[in-house]
Order: C-alpha cells, then sequence, then structure tokens
C-alpha cells in the first residue's frame, strides 16, 4: 500500500513540475473548482498562506484563460517570488495582524478567498488538529471581514474533533457549505476542505 501512495503522490508531483506549478497541491484546488465554480472572476482574489504559489498561479491561468486580467492577492509569512505578467501581488507577512493585514484589506473587498494554509505540525494529532483549527476559524473570520458578498471560500482543515465547529461557522455565514477531500490529497492525510458558496449579506 505505502508503495501506491508514493505513487499517486509522484504522479501528481511530476505532473505540477512538468505544468509548472510549484507543488502538487494545485491539483486540490483544480478539482475543487471543477466541482463548485469557486473563482469569482469579476473581483479580486486573496490567497492566504500561498507559498510557493501554485493556488495563485492556478487562479491566474485560469482567469487568463478566459480572455480576463488576473487581480490576485497572495500573503504567506515566507517570501514568494512570481512573475510581473501574473497579475499576482505578493505580501509578506501575518495575513491577521500588522502592515499585512492592513494592505490586504486595502486590496478588497474579494470575490474570492481561498487558504492551502497549514500549520507546523509537530506529529501529535491532538496538537496539530488544534493548531490546523485555529489557523482555519482565523480564516473564515478574515472572509467574513473582506469578502463580498456572494463571494466564495476554501479553507484547508485537519480532521480530528472540532471540525464540525469549523463546519458551523462556514454554514452560518454562507449560503452552502460543501466538504471535499481531493483525489490530489494523500490517502493517509487528514486534511479535507470547507468551501463555502455564496457569503450572505451582512445584517
Amino acid at each position: 500500500m505505502a508503495s501506491n501512495k508514493r505513487a499517486t503522490a509522484d504522479y501528481y508531483s511530476q505532473l505540477a513540475k512538468k505544468e509548472g506549478y510549484p507543488a502538487r497541491s494545485i491539483y486540490k484546488l483544480e478539482e475543487i473548482e471543477k466541482r463548485f465554480g469557486v473563482i469569482n472572476t469579476e473581483l479580486p482574489i486573496l490567497d492566504v498562506g500561498a507559498a510557493p504559489g501554485s493556488w495563485s498561479l492556478f487562479i491566474s491561468r485560469l482567469i487568463k484563460a478566459k480572455g480576463l486580467q488576473p487581480t490576485i492577492v497572495s500573503v504567506d509569512l515566507k517570501e514568494m517570488t512570481v512573475s510581473k505578467k501574473s497579475g499576482i501581488t505578493v505580501i509578506t507577512g501575518d495575513a491577521f495582524a500588522g502592515d499585512a493585514y492592513q494592505s490586504i484589506r486595502g486590496m478588497g473587498p474579494y470575490g474570492t478567498i481561498v487558504s492551502d494554509a497549514a500549520p507546523a505540525t509537530t506529529g501529535n494529532r491532538i496538537v496539530d488538529t488544534g493548531r490546523s483549527f485555529s489557523l482555519a476559524s482565523s480564516v473564515i473570520t478574515l472572509a467574513e471581514e473582506l469578502l463580498a458578498p456572494g463571494g466564495n471560500l476554501v479553507v484547508k482543515i485537519f480532521q480530528g474533533g472540532d471540525e464540525q465547529e469549523l463546519m458551523e461557522m462556514v454554514r452560518s455565514r454562507f449560503s452552502q457549505l460543501k466538504t471535499l477531500k481531493p483525489k490530489a490529497c494523500r490517502k493517509d492525510s487528514f486534511e479535507t476542505y470547507l468551501i463555502g458558496l455564496r457569503k450572505k449579506h451582512n445584517g
């Protein structure tokens, strides 16, 4: 079984390299987009925890393929390098505080917010899922503040006890909640994605 898992991982990694993406995670967002049509091309798009940039690059290519000019804001604690022609603005810092937060707030509102961010993992599932819960809840709160009404959210979570609370957070703020573990996730991974469709109007 382990060899099969590695073979699947290798397939997506090799495909990403062939198609010019920095990481295999692009195929997770590609499947989410095909199923749910989350990318709103009419407003800027925010990618939280964007490094090394595969999701932002996928969104840029998707929008350009429709003959439109992408406006993507990509924020991460790590520095990122992207093509100047990609329509991606890189902000290095904490998306939830300080100068980085003020910058991304000033460039909104957004039509879509996506986050493939994961906390630093320890190998202790209880600790790791707790950190994931905190990170995902921060992204959901950010979406409440910065998404335009009708906007969409994609956020990664680690399954492990608190996901029902996160699902309720999304359900209360969006017209529809979807969940998906894309095929490109490793079989032994306990990550999954919450998709909030059509943010409700405040009030």
